[in-house]
């Protein structure tokens, strides 16, 4: 058997006093510091060069592909694919009991189901109709602007043969539970 030769390494800071022996230590620390720093850099200039690759339309591309992979989860398929935050909330709301379905039938016909939380008034009701057909309206490409001031002064929502005239009164005060329909009806002119 033949023994293995150990190697000894010289040891840099033998001879040195103890000043010389901290200065080389100080000194070592800063090669390595000014070393992390400029990989740093190096590493900061490369994610810039990274944000700047993808242009806002492939960007855009990407948000929306995820964006359709959410709402194929069964709670949120009933959402369109161009959904917004607030609908994706609505939703989740709707699901935890905090907000009622509220189906609201035109003249024509069409049904709207109008999300709105528990305790919401007949303004947010209206508010909650006018912001559904300005969606519809948008992925639709219809009329651009629909003056809504207008609407309610010709036309009324009724429940059960009552008008929903209060816009302060909550609407279970007015006996309206989760898909429970209220009706847009043309109010009659005054002789």
């Amino acid at each position: 058997m033949t023994e293995v030769e150990q190697t000894e390494f010289p040891n840099p800071t033998v001879g040195l006093s103890v000043k010389e022996v901290a200065r080389e230590s100080e000194n070592d620390e800063k090669r390595v510091d000014d070393e992390v720093l400029v990989d740093e850099e190096d590493d900061e200039e490369e994610e810039e060069e990274d944000e700047e690759a993808l242009p806002h339309s492939e960007f855009l591309d990407i948000f929306e592909e995820g964006l359709a992979r959410i709402v194929q989860d069964p709670l949120l398929c009933d959402l369109p694919i161009q959904v917004t935050l607030e609908e994706v909330n609505s939703q989740v709301a709707l699901e935890y009991g905090q907000a009622m379905t509220v189906r609201v039938c035109k003249a024509d016909g069409e049904v709207m189901p109008i999300v709105v939380i528990q305790n919401a008034t007949v303004l947010d009701l209206k508010k909650a109709i006018s912001r559904f057909m300005e969606l519809k309206q948008q992925r639709e490409g219809g009329v651009k602007h629909v003056s809504w001031r207008y609407v309610w002064r010709t036309f009324h929502l009724v429940f059960e043969g009552v008008k929903l005239d209060d816009d302060k009164m909550k609407l279970k005060d007015y006996g309206i539970r989760n898909r429970d329909e209220v009706t847009f009806m043309k109010k009659l002119r005054k002789k």
